[in-house]
């Protein structure tokens, strides 16, 4: 098959870039927080809400309303916002130990987050996250979204957490399958890396990532001033572009090999 990818948010640490780039760059909150000036955004761009802060101190220390205030500044002077992911709650095993809550708690809690994001700020670009670990937990968070009043097909996308770290293991390739053929929602892949999209990149409306900063790492530096490549724009648009590429290339399914239908 050939997979596409209506549309790639390229991951970035830098908010510099914002002003400096004219694809669709992903930038953290915690990365803008606190900062006396904003850059003027030259693409449309989406808001990742800092998730290692939860991973970091086992819940979330930035309010709702601090929260809000922060992506209502972002949309009005960086302009070009597409969305913002809420303050949801991942579901690695790591996270769990970390906060001692269940899957099923951190679902709630994920609902309830955008339940009262949305209430205070019905006008910001909030989008809903699903969140899961086995299979079928986010198939059974997005029906107890439903349960809760939450329409998900009002949403220009719906986030798909808790799959970076296995974006190219069969279990993330049957989570996303199973959620677009039962659900049909445009989804977004968080952190889903080259050999994820290149497997199941035609169920996803969007994804993000920065694994050109890791595998920078390893590259030596283009100019004097670059120690690595890891903050490199050059660099990261030229591993976007050949990333691209790839995705319209024919792919191998893992359908023919699990009998799961596409």
């Amino acid at each position: 098959m050939t997979a596409t990818l209506p549309t790639f948010y390229l991951g970035t640490h830098q908010p510099a870039w914002l002003a400096a780039s004219d694809v669709p760059l992903f930038v953290s909150h915690r990365r803008l927080a606190g900062r006396r000036t904003l850059p003027r955004a030259a693409a449309p761009w989406a808001l990742d809400s800092g998730f290692s802060e939860l991973s970091l101190y086992g819940e979330w220390r930035t309010s709702a309303r601090q929260y809000v205030a922060a992506v209502r500044r972002y949309r009005d002077e960086i302009d070009r916002l597409q969305w913002a992911a809420p303050r949801d709650h991942m579901c690695e095993p790591d996270i769990l130990a970390r906060t001692g809550r269940s899957t099923a708690e951190h679902q709630r809690l994920t609902t309830a987050d955008f339940i009262e994001l949305r209430s205070i700020a019905a006008d910001l670009p909030l989008i809903p996250v699903l969140q899961g670990w086995c299979r079928g937990d986010h198939l059974h968070h997005a029906e107890q979204y439903e349960r809760a009043g939450v329409d998900l097909s009002a949403y220009p996308v719906v986030g798909v957490g808790s799959v970076c770290r296995r974006q190219n293991t069969l279990s993330a390739y049957l989570i996303f399958t199973e959620l677009a053929r039962e659900t049909e929602l445009p989804l977004h892949g968080f952190g889903v890396k080259t050999t994820g999209l290149l497997d199941y990149g035609d169920r996803l409306a969007s994804a993000d990532s920065l694994a050109w900063s890791v595998s920078g790492r390893h590259e030596p530096g283009c100019t004097p001033t670059h120690t690595t490549e890891a903050n490199c724009q050059p660099y990261a648009l030229a591993w976007r572009s050949e990333l691209l590429a790839r995705l319209h290339r024919p792919t191998t399914s893992h359908d023919d090999r699990t009998g799961v239908a596409a």
